[in-house]
């Protein structure tokens, strides 16, 4: 690919000092920690620690002996326990999605979500969106963050913006083809399933225009993002972000598409042990656990967003400063332990995705066989595959089987499906069929 070099966006502090990044972070802090003293959940947090104002905080080293937040916190503060300004300064309320029962809601001023949109345009131009780009938007609008907040980051730096949101596959192709969009915003799993609908619909990739994907919403490896570079023929980059942190701004990758930069002016971010919540070593695997900088109306300190991840010490080639996560392994909550070993989704989709002649759908099913857990890899082969020898189906199962055995030490089951018959999601995909609690 041709490599494209592209201005900053805002140079001073994308390639600012440690030093500097460091003290901003300070200062931030301070506001933080004097804007969540205004709050009944921390302020009784902090009172019991003894902390009565951000000027407490002496150096960066003190966010340590602060308490963590978690999401069961915000679910426990609902509705107004975490808002930290008057009624009246508030002009909107997110929500997490995928929340049953009690949600998870996040408070905006207006000047938090100036500064939201600035972040998630900031993030954009970062990996090549320029305003000269038409943006179609396929991901959800409402609640979800990932619709408005990329929509108003997209806008601000000029570029055309057609909010298709989730679904209606056909006219989403109908606008990409007529209005020639350049960009698009939508999950991994979306992509897939709008490559083989341009196909079942008659279209030719030469009817559109598309340059580069954003893809977000659901981890993914690198290997879809391969698969689906090379079937639409585009640029992918990723994005991390979460409705509790502003949506899908606070992480992303520039043109080098080396790891994520996490913008440092507005998070502080640590990488922890899930078990003992301490550090863990430079470049080493932990749970990203983040502090928010950039929010008047809803303060969050050290929440644990489950995710792990580790930091890419390397400076980046672009030049940035803001220290660049990698792409994340998994989720601690959506680990599965199977017959007591941990095993996550994303690394049975890195096997599978490896290998020649299996396709890009597949299933993980965890049943209890007996006292046992037993797990069931469904994936879709290709067409070519399918239609081969049966001895090489068979091959290529017992070679699936090897793989897989040697990275997770469980021997799963193989089914091989269809292509086609498993259905492609056009939201969030299940990749998970855990069915021991069901029975």
């Amino acid at each position: 690919m041709t490599e494209r070099i592209i201005p900053y966006w805002k140079k001073e502090i994308e390639t600012a000092s440690r030093e500097v990044l460091a003290e901003i972070q300070l200062m931030g802090l301070k506001r933080q920690i004097e804007n969540a003293l205004k709050t009944p959940f921390y302020s009784e947090k902090f009172r019991n620690l003894g902390l009565k104002s951000g000027d407490d905080i002496k150096s960066l080293d003190d966010l340590r002996d602060l308490p963590f937040t978690a999401k069961d916190d915000l679910r426990r503060a609902y509705p107004y326990g975490l808002l930290a300004c008057p009624r009246h300064d508030l002009v909107r309320v997110h929500a997490s999605s995928g929340t049953t029962g009690t949600p998870t809601v996040i408070y905006h001023t207006r000047e938090d979500l100036d500064t939201a949109a600035d972040t998630m345009a900031r993030s954009i131009f970062a990996a090549g969106g320029t305003s000269d780009d038409t943006l179609q938007n396929m991901m959800t609008y409402g609640l979800f963050t990932g619709g408005l907040g990329f929509h108003y980051g997209a806008e601000k730096i000029g570029m055309t913006v057609i909010p298709t949101s989730s679904g209606n596959t056909i006219r989403q192709l109908k606008f990409m083809k007529d209005f020639q969009t350049t960009v698009i915003h939508a999950t991994p799993s979306y992509l897939l399933y709008l490559n083989e609908m341009m196909e079942n619909y008659g279209y030719k990739r030469s009817d559109f225009a598309l340059r580069m994907a954003v893809t977000g919403a659901e981890p993914h490896s690198e290997e879809l993002r391969q698969k689906i570079q090379k079937t639409l023929d585009i640029e992918v980059y990723n994005c991390y972000g979460m409705s509790e942190l502003n949506g899908p701004g606070v992480a992303f990758e520039c043109v080098f598409r080396q790891g994520m930069h996490l913008w440092e002016d507005r998070y502080i971010a640590e990488i922890l042990d899930p078990k003992t919540m301490e550090p863990v070593e430079e470049g080493e695997v932990g749970e990203l656990v983040v502090t928010i900088l950039c929010r008047n109306a809803m303060p969050l300190i050290r929440y644990r967003t489950r995710d792990l991840t580790r930091f890419i010490p390397e400076p980046c080639p672009c030049g940035r400063t803001h220290r660049r996560i990698a792409r994340f392994l998994g989720r601690t909550d959506d680990m599965l332990i199977i017959n007591g070993v941990n095993v996550f989704p994303g690394q049975i989709e890195e096997v599978l995705l490896k290998m020649k002649g299996i396709g890009a759908n597949y299933l993980i099913v965890v049943e209890k066989d007996g006292a046992l857990d037993k797990l069931t890899v469904q994936t879709e082969v290709t067409a070519d595959m399918f239609a081969d020898d049966s001895r090489i189906l068979n091959k290529l199962k017992e070679n699936l089987r090897a793989e897989l055995s040697a990275l997770i030490t469980i021997n799963p089951q193989i089914e091989f499906k269809q292509p086609g018959s498993m259905m492609l999601s056009e939201g969030k995909a299940k990749r998970v069929d855990d069915r021991r609690e069901k029975m």
